[in-house]
């Protein structure tokens, strides 16, 4: 599956950005979907996933109760919606795929999407 992430951009500190991915083929709802970021100085890390309905979802301790993964299996489409963002919260961020469950490590991603920049301003 190929993976098109947009909707990165600058953002003012508080303010909220959505994140979409778009999968291609038929297969998109077999895989479980996520979100990881890279920030200035450190290396890519897990952020948010779903699994292949939905129904179950996965955060990292640092954006609970401000980022929400959903899916749209009808749209071929994950969503990462960020809100309350910090400048902390700057960087790439890449949607990912699994086949076998909610991509919460990086090392079972099957698919990486290109990357979308996020930029938040103090």
């Amino acid at each position: 599956v190929q993976l098109q992430a947009s909707g990165g951009g600058l953002v003012q500190a508080g303010g909220s950005l959505r994140l979409s991915c778009v999968g291609s083929g038929r297969t998109f709802s077999t895989f479980g979907m996520g979100w990881f970021r890279q920030v200035p100085g450190k290396e890519r890390e897990f952020v948010a996933a779903t699994a292949r309905s939905g129904g179950l979802k996965y955060y990292a301790d640092f954006v609970k109760g401000r980022f929400t993964v959903s899916r749209d299996n009808t749209r071929n489409t994950v969503y990462l919606q960020m809100n309350s963002l910090k400048p902390e919260d700057t960087g790439i961020y890449y949607c990912a795929a699994d086949r076998s469950q909610p991509p919460t490590n990086q090392l079972g991603v099957d698919y990486w999407g290109q990357g979308t920049l996020v930029t938040v301003s103090s």
